[in-house]
């Protein structure tokens, strides 16, 4: 299956190095260079081995491709968020581990082992031919050659044996899931109390100075901070700023229309009833002919009285769908009934009986009931749709041209939109922008490659244009920032109440936790919980509003002697008293023995796999440059 990769080897080496090594003489010392800064950059290392930004860079880009293609309508900006950038960086770090750690532990794949697990693995049955041979054409459409996927398979075997190990170690009985499970799904009988802020905040009277000392805490520092703001300028080149710059003649419309005038004609349908005397094609002579007999019996009957052309359907026509509706067959285009049928109805005239009419089905006695459609809509019925259509097919040839000016000019004249706008009649727009696209944000405001380029060096120290950005399909932006304003603080004055409403809250809230923390030790001295609320039974799938920080008390609480005291601040100022009264076996209907002993498995297996790839990770010194950290943050600040 891969023999003639291997076998033509020397070849695929030769070829590449013809392809590169005029690249690598075109790209000169200078570009050498360049080369080995920035993209070359190294943002983490595993076992000696840098991973570069261009590396990470290429990694998220494959990564969010695929996202884009697994979930269409997945919004951009989630590929575009710090966390987003993380986890790809992670997957490619957890690679790299893994393909040291192969080559240490001298993992090897033998050919048959591939050639078996393609040819026996639902998953590669997309690119596995009936023959078992490897579907070459399929992978070049995903851009990729035999040899590389040969290669990626083999290496992603062995990185699995690298873990296989660990991974399948993990026995789980139902003993110890079942011990595991009734501790995590177990319920207590609870009584509360909240001590909240709100009962001391009428006592707290901070003075000035402690007003200003929380203001100038660095710790509150981001309570109050004014946001990075940047006033910019854009323009937009785009199908309707091109349309609307597209003149178009009336004569132009007109031969539009008569080009296309199919489109603007209503197709005629016609209704019409039969009565139907059945006579298979296959019948005989005679059969046809006292079945034609009997339909002219019919013919005659109606052409006397053509009013009565429905009763004498519903009592004498074999065509049981229709004979109950007196033959009616309701509105049909041409192409819908077959064609001696279709060409009788469309001979006759609204009302008209046709002559008996032979076809595969039998003999129809027919009676055109109405006539709908075919008519052409008048010229000036579409003009505005045939002027939309004309204008926008112009605009996508013009945007086809001007794309590149576009680009050239923003960048060749950097210090400011205006000839840009003005060789392209573009209109000069005006918005207050931040790193992040606002919640609301649409159209080019919403694209985080734009915000990045307006908050880019370039663009705030040097007052350049930044690059044209394609925010969609033919839709091109560039900005100018025309003022910046960096993360800063207000005066105490503007904020003060903010500042003093916040410090009321925080000495409150340490009046509570004092106040709680005392009743506390009087509950747990007396032993008394009839001043607690009602008891309520509480786990960890029936929280009810209870904070995750209470619960947890709660289920930690020791159960060794009831009643069992617990307080814990909520995290909301409030601090909570909790006193634990019963323990009560775990509701059967939550989990299924079977599948629960299956999940204890697996999170064991789990657990055992993750501590293993970070004892290998240590092992093979891996690090995360702190700038590789920084410049993930960076995405969403």
């Amino acid at each position: 299956m891969f023999d003639f990769v291997r076998k033509h080897n020397r070849l695929f080496q030769l070829i590449l190095l013809v392809l590169i090594l005029p690249s690598f003489v075109a790209l000169g010392v200078n570009g050498y260079s360049n080369f080995m800064g920035g993209g070359n950059a190294a943002v983490a290392q595993i076992d000696g081995q840098k991973i570069t930004q261009a590396e990470w860079d290429n990694a998220h880009r494959q990564q969010s491709e695929r996202l884009r293609q697994q979930m269409p309508n997945l919004d951009p900006k989630l590929l575009d968020s710090p966390e987003a950038r993380q986890q790809s960086l992670d997957a490619l770090v957890r690679e790299r581990v893994l393909q040291a750690a192969v080559q240490r532990q001298h993992w090897l794949v033998s050919d048959d082992q591939v050639k078996h697990v393609f040819l026996t693995d639902p998953q590669f049955a997309a690119v596995r031919q009936p023959d078992g041979s490897l579907n070459a054409a399929l992978l070049a459409s995903q851009g990729m050659s035999p040899q590389m996927f040969e290669r990626r398979l083999r290496e992603g075997m062995a990185q699995e044996q690298v873990l296989r190990g660990v991974s399948g170690s993990a026995i789980a009985g139902s003993t110890l899931s079942a011990q595991a499970f009734d501790a995590f799904f177990q319920r207590r009988e609870v009584r509360l109390l909240t001590v909240s802020p709100a009962e001391f905040a009428a006592q707290v009277k901070p003075t000035d100075a402690e007003v200003e000392a929380y203001f100038k805490d660095p710790a509150n520092v981001a309570k109050f901070q004014l946001p990075e703001v940047a006033q910019i300028e854009y323009v937009v080149l785009d199908l309707d700023a091109l349309k609307g710059s597209v003149s178009v003649s009336d004569k132009e419309l007109r031969d539009y229309y008569e080009q296309n005038r199919a489109r603007y004609t209503v197709a005629e349908e016609r209704r019409a009833s039969h009565i139907l005397i059945k006579a298979d094609k296959s019948a005989s002579d005679a059969d046809k002919a006292k079945a034609r007999a009997r339909a002219e019996e019919l013919l005659a009957q109606v052409q006397k009285a053509p009013a009565s052309f429905a009763d004498v359907a519903r009592k004498n026509s074999q065509d049981e769908g229709s004979a109950s509706r007196g033959g009616d067959l309701d509105f049909f285009p041409r192409g819908a009934m077959v064609k001696p049928f279709e060409d009788a109805a469309y001979a006759l005239k609204p009302n008209e009986i046709s002559k008996v009419v032979e076809s595969d089905f039998g003999f129809h006695v027919i009676q055109l009931t109405a006539v709908r459609g075919g008519d052409t809509k008048p010229f000036e019925a579409v003009r505005a749709e045939i002027d939309d259509e004309v204008r926008k097919s112009l605009a996508q040839k013009r945007y086809a041209e001007l794309s590149e000016t576009f680009s050239n000019t923003v960048y060749e004249q950097s210090d400011s939109l205006k000839p840009v706008a003005e060789k392209l009649k573009l209109s000069i727009r005006t918005a207050s922008v931040q790193r992040k696209p606002a919640a609301d944000a649409q159209g080019p405001l919403a694209s985080a490659k734009l915000l990045e380029s307006v908050f880019s060096t370039d663009s705030i120290q040097n007052k350049r244009n930044t690059e044209a950005v394609e925010f969609g399909p033919s839709q091109l932006v560039a900005a100018h920032v025309t003022d910046y304003k960096p993360l800063r603080m207000p005066a105490l004055d503007d904020v003060k109440a903010q500042v003093t409403q916040l410090l009321i809250a925080r000495q409150a809230a340490v009046l509570a936790v004092k106040a709680g923390t005392e009743k506390l030790a009087a509950l747990k001295a007396s032993g008394d919980v009839n001043a607690l609320e009602a008891a309520q039974t509480v786990s960890r799938i029936q929280a009810g509003k209870l904070p995750p920080k209470v619960l947890n008390a709660i289920l930690q609480a020791d159960a060794g002697k009831l009643p069992s005291f617990v307080g814990v601040e909520a995290g909301n100022g409030s601090y909570v008293i909790a006193a634990v009264t019963q323990i009560l076996p775990r509701d059967a209907q939550v989990a299924d023995p079977v599948r629960t002993a299956q999940q204890y498995a697996q999170a064991w297996s789990a657990a055992e796999t993750d501590a293993y790839y970070k004892a290998l990770k240590t092992q093979l010194k891996t690090t995360i440059k702190p700038a590789a950290a920084a410049a993930s943050a960076a995405v969403g600040n």
